[in-house]
């Protein structure tokens, strides 16, 4: 008797080996296969199947964690259809205590588990058209975090019921797929960022092709426009009218980001069309106005100032929207601002802009946005107007599209932290 016994468990440890060697096998299957995959989809496909045939389960899902709606999400399902119509609280079912206790759990009989659970199930059978007997439900947990649920449905045996060894190895099989998934996650968020910043950068290229290009004659105008980031919320624009007539236009929208890089292309492009035929400083910023009006986002606005050089009758002709004063400078180095303005465009409809005519002989001026006077350097001192006029007392003798970039240059290299566009138009007199 003792014998037979004996024999017995000497039978019996062979099998249980070359099941673990299986169950071992099938985990380096995953890992290799995982490790190969960076698409999402293909993992939790692979993840499923394996895991579905090595269980003998009817049906298997897996389901995510979206932090922000507090909610379950099916991102992948084998057998059991109409799962991703459904957003399921993160307290339901077997899946809820999954994730609460962090570790896979066993429902051998629905019909005779605690009724709350047996009422899920019944519930969610009768939208999916399935029929949930038994149930393995894994956590996902991956770098400490719990990312979702592996979630198996009845063991097909008569009995259609899984046992306690079903649960330990969906235990061991659910770690490598938490991280295949996260990975995969990982590299999808990775790829859509890539994504996401090529588009910025093509937008980018677009607002820079908006701006005009410095001229390498002798030319009245230059600009410079350095953005904090890819894309920027400044823009100028100028150009030659013909009879010794020029205009130009600076302009600074509200904020920072894609949102106002856009309304800044908006503004520029209705600048460059209407500016074609509208030689009225004044009454350009009122047609702006009114188109900006019609779609700008609340809170935000755009500042701008326009104007009109004549180089027959040394005159200038301005209007400002809001904008910084821009700083005049005459021959013997006196500073002095164009300080006349009315509000931004975006912000009150059917505003009429004034227009001001200035005396401009032997002189320059520098129409600019605030990123150049606010700069601070690492004391968390601003620049202001007046270490902005020192820069243009020193360079004065440069030509406009150089002296420019020695401005920017040299601020720079002082420790000045950029956080804001910078752009600065250099009008000379002739």
């Amino acid at each position: 008797m003792i014998f037979f016994n004996t024999k017995k468990t000497v039978d019996k440890e062979p099998e249980k080996k070359s099941q673990e060697n299986i169950d071992l096998q099938i985990i380096n299957k995953m890992n290799q296969e995982f490790a190969v995959s960076l698409d999402l989809n293909e993992t939790l496909k692979t993840a499923l199947e394996l895991i579905i045939v090595r269980l003998n389960a009817q049906a298997a899902n897996i389901f995510m964690i979206n932090d922000k709606k507090k909610k379950f999400e099916c991102i992948a399902s084998l057998h059991q259809d109409y799962l991703e119509d459904y957003e399921l609280d993160l307290k339901d079912g077997v899946m809820g205590k999954a994730v609460e206790l962090r570790k896979c759990i066993r429902v051998g009989d629905v019909r005779k588990d605690v009724r709350e659970i047996a009422e899920f199930y019944f519930d969610l059978d009768n939208k999916t058209n399935f029929t949930t007997f038994s149930v393995l439900c894994a956590p996902l947990i991956a770098a400490n975090e719990c990312i979702g649920v592996i979630h198996c449905l009845n063991k097909k045996t008569n009995d259609k019921l899984f046992i306690e060894d079903d649960r330990k190895l969906l235990e061991l099989l659910s770690t490598p797929a938490a991280l295949a998934i996260r990975n995969a996650k990982m590299a999808k968020d990775m790829v859509e960022q890539n994504k996401m910043q090529k588009e910025v950068e093509i937008v980018g290229e677009i607002q820079k092709s908006l701006l005009s290009s410095n001229k390498e004659e002798p030319f009245p105008l230059a600009g410079i426009n350095i953005p904090a980031k890819v894309v920027s919320g400044d823009f100028y624009n100028f150009n030659d009218l013909g009879d010794g007539k020029y205009g130009f236009g600076v302009a600074d929208v509200s904020g920072k980001g894609i949102k106002s890089s856009l309304l800044m292309s908006k503004a520029s492009s209705l600048y460059s069309c209407l500016s074609k035929t509208n030689f009225s400083p004044g009454n350009l910023l009122t047609q702006l106005n009114n188109e900006i009006c019609e779609t700008i986002s609340r809170g935000m606005f755009v500042t701008m100032l326009i104007g009109i050089y004549d180089s027959n009758s040394n005159e200038l002709l301005l209007a400002n929207a809001g904008h910084e004063p821009p700083i005049i400078m005459d021959k013997d180095n006196n500073f002095s601002n164009f300080e006349e303005a009315g509000p931004p465009l975006g912000i009150v409809k059917k505003t009429e802009y004034k227009e001001y005519k200035l005396n401009f002989e032997n002189s320059s001026m520098y129409i600019f946005t605030d990123g150049i006077t606010e700069i601070k350097n690492p004391e968390g001192n601003e620049l202001g107007s007046k270490g902005f006029q020192n820069y243009i007392t020193r360079f004065k003798d440069k030509p406009n599209n150089e002296r420019l970039k020695l401005i920017i240059d040299k601020v720079l290299d002082s420790k000045y932290i950029q956080k804001d566009d910078l752009t600065i138009v250099a009008l000379d007199s002739k």
